[in-house]
């Protein structure tokens, strides 16, 4: 599916979650519990994506890039008729991501910054200093919709890959943007009330509220169980 109906990308959720639903542990020491298998995956995916979307304490504590991978994947990407790289999208809603973080070191790619009015002139500054494009769209909260818009608009980002935080998926469940979830549950328990889950944040308050997804494919790979999830009922 190459995009909506209303000028939105094709967003697509990929996470590894343990069998307790935690997606990194507490002191984010273990930033992920997939596997090797997980990790190809999630190569693939982004082969499929015009842009890769992370949170800003991804890219803060975690030596990220965001890229394609090596020329196996790039040479996928270009076969699709996509660009060899992928545009890199970090969110920070007080645009407090370090602007030494390793990504920023890494020039393959575009990189934008999406954060809102709660960013610091200072703050404000120093990204534009050391990304291509930051937009500050929304007040205290990001409006992702409208900065949806605005990269299909400008960027020609057809399909986005979200492999945000917790919070970030949630806002992005909660503002039904969301269209497929790609799931890895993997056989591990991490315990803990500070260890981020899928989809942290405000949350739902009724089932009715409640993000609805019907199931499209499972798949057992070793240890692991591979799951995609459609949104329901699809627009």
């Amino acid at each position: 599916m190459p995009g909506r109906k209303d000028k939105l990308p094709f967003v697509f959720i990929n996470t590894a979650i343990t069998a307790d639903g935690k997606i990194a542990s507490a002191n984010r020491r273990i930033p992920s519990p997939g596997s090797k298998k997980d990790q190809e995956h999630m190569m693939e995916l982004r082969a499929l994506a015009d842009a890769v979307l992370i949170g800003a304490r991804t890219a803060d504590l975690q030596p990220v890039h965001l890229g394609p991978g090596g020329e196996k994947y790039r040479r996928l990407r270009v076969k699709r008729g996509l660009s060899e790289y992928n545009l890199r999208i970090i969110v920070s809603g007080a645009g407090t991501v370090d602007p030494d973080a390793d990504i920023f070191k890494k020039r393959f790619s575009p990189i934008i910054i999406l954060t809102t009015e709660r960013i610091s002139p200072r703050r404000l500054t120093a990204l534009r200093s050391v990304a291509d494009e930051v937009l500050v769209c929304g007040k205290k909260e990001i409006n992702f919709r409208k900065a949806f818009q605005w990269l299909r608009k400008k960027w020609k980002v057809k399909r986005l890959l979200s492999e945000g935080s917790g919070q970030v998926n949630d806002a992005l469940f909660r503002n039904n943007l969301v269209d497929e979830l790609h799931l890895t549950i993997c056989p591990f328990v991490f315990g803990g009330f500070e260890a981020p889950t899928l989809s942290d944040g405000v949350g739902v308050r009724t089932l009715t509220e409640a993000f609805q997804m019907k199931l499209r494919s499972m798949k057992t790979i070793g240890e692991e169980l591979f799951l995609i999830y459609r949104r329901f009922p699809s627009s």
